[in-house]
């Protein structure tokens, strides 16, 4: 029998396969799996009685917890935003920042946040603070979708992203606060397959002009030497950051700006958005009335930044055309060396299903905190798909976190060791990964949705892209209601947006 791969490569997948405690080179089942249709309804309201993220519940870390809980509701606004998670708040960061530099702003605007449970509670109060770009992760299959151009434009919105978040830490002061490290990251390659996908995504960028100066192949020897790992790795610059302090920072300056009169109600989940018939609003341009257990809003615009949840209130997007609920587990664990032997170095592997990275020590302590999240292959062949309960964790998926760390760096983490802290989230995932940025458009009613918006469905990476398309969502917005014409940023990519979606 003739190898078509060396052995030494061979024997390593087999080593891998064998030890590592999660499924590997499952993302084409995945993917299968996906465009399965939904057995059951589109996707409710978060429950109430979600786990305990680190993120959220640590002392201190959320005093907007429940601001607007309670007391009069904001009645009517120009723009009400659904989702005061990292999309929802840039938004209204953003529309800001544009009201002030066209120099609107002597009139302030009226938005209002709503959200379901407390300030940040969804998504991005529960993932695993990567702040780091896709340089060239998988250019090759992106390219041949929908164009060189395109997949050049998802990489500068990535290190777009993160550069102005970078930079907003940076100009305020507040790079400690908001716990930004800069560590780099390594992905792990695990098996043969994931090499020669890492080998064709780079050339093909090369190919492309990609500037790939910061990229670092690293050998599973450099790799062992550096990090303690047998495995081969593909380095790139990058961050962590706590996501809730950023978004609480972002929301803090949008409602310090003198362009908006914003307002934040918490613990207020909307349950319908019904049209406002023309008769009732004679005199007025709000089109939408937003339902709340509170009471009616009226509003103009409504942006959708409800990511996972989206098909609540929009029934077109539920399935795998629209957005699907993917529950996501993290545990926090406390590694057996301190971290100069660990290193401030993030990490991925296994076709990005896993992730973590060490958390800055804190006073008293001697060894780091480590967050780490995956294992959702863990339940393939559902991969907790069509999920949307983060009240629970799931066992299997424990099981899995609880092992990879000590199998991956033998001595580092201690074999059987309980995590300080386990919890779940829901991520929204697509069928090409990207986001829906836009208009909301039903394909079987184009025009029913008018002065509604969407920026939704970031497949568990959206800390790098969400603040950018946030931003793509309130020009769209602003240029509206300034009678002006929007022009897309060189940076997005076509294939987000919403009225590129349609043929999918």
């Amino acid at each position: 029998m003739q190898l078509s791969i060396p052995l030494s490569a061979l024997l390593l997948r087999i080593s891998a396969m064998a030890v590592l405690p999660v499924f590997l080179n499952v993302f084409a089942e995945h993917q299968e799996v996906f465009q399965l249709p939904p057995s059951g309804p589109r996707c409710p309201l978060p429950v109430p009685n979600s786990t305990a993220s680190f993120w959220i519940t640590t002392p201190g870390a959320n005093p907007l917890a429940k601001e607007g809980s309670e007391g009069p509701l904001t009645a009517d606004v120009d723009i009400a935003i659904i989702g005061s998670g990292i999309t929802g708040v840039s938004a209204a960061y953003h529309i800001s920042r544009l009201l002030a530099e066209t120099g609107d702003a002597a009139k302030p605007l009226k938005v209002v946040i709503l959200e379901a449970r407390d300030f940040c509670s969804g998504a991005t109060g529960r993932n695993g603070g990567h702040l780091t770009a896709n340089i060239f992760q998988d250019f090759a299959v992106y390219s041949s979708r929908f164009g060189t151009d395109d997949a050049k434009r998802a990489i500068a919105l990535e290190t777009r992203t993160v550069s102005e978040i970078v930079k907003i830490a940076n100009e305020s002061g507040k790079t400690d606060a908001l716990d930004l490290v800069s560590g780099g990251r390594n992905h792990l390659l695990f098996t043969d397959a994931e090499v020669a996908e890492a080998d064709l995504d780079y050339e093909t960028a090369k190919k492309a002009g990609v500037d790939l100066t910061d990229v670092e192949f690293l050998t599973k020897e450099q790799v062992q030497e550096r990090y303690g790992a047998s495995y081969p790795s593909v380095r790139t610059p990058g961050y962590n950051i706590w996501p809730l302090k950023l978004v609480s920072h972002l929301y803090t300056t949008a409602a310090n700006s003198s362009a908006l009169s914003l307002a934040l109600h918490t613990n207020t989940p909307v349950t319908t958005l019904m049209p406002i018939p023309a008769s009732s609003s004679a005199g007025s341009a709000r089109r939408w009335n937003l339902t709340t257990p509170r009471g009616p809003i009226s509003a103009s615009y409504v942006l959708h930044a409800t990511n996972a949840y989206a098909s609540h209130l929009l029934a077109h997007m539920h399935g795998p055309a629209g957005i699907v609920p993917s529950r996501g587990q993290i545990i926090a664990t406390r590694a057996a060396v301190p971290p100069s032997v660990l290193t401030t170095s993030a990490y991925t592997g296994n076709e990005g299903f896993e992730y973590w990275f060490p958390r800055p020590v804190e006073a008293g302590q001697e060894k780091p905190l480590v967050i780490i999240g995956g294992g959702r292959e863990a339940t393939k062949p559902k991969f907790e798909l069509y999920v949307s309960d983060d009240s629970v964790v799931n066992p299997g998926v424990g099981e899995a976190l609880r092992k990879f760390l000590p199998v991956v760096f033998p001595g580092k983490y201690e074999e059987g060791q309980e995590p300080e802290l386990e919890w779940t989230g829901i991520m929204g995932y697509t069928q090409t990964g990207d986001p829906f940025v836009g208009p909301v458009i039903d394909p079987a009613n184009p025009g029913a949705h008018k002065g509604q918006y969407i920026s939704a469905g970031y497949t568990g990476h959206g800390m790098p892209r969400a603040f950018s398309c946030a931003e793509a969502v309130a020009q769209m917005i602003v240029a509206d209601i300034q009678g002006k014409e929007w022009e897309v940023p060189d940076w997005l990519p076509r294939h987000h947006l919403t009225q590129n979606r349609l043929n999918e």
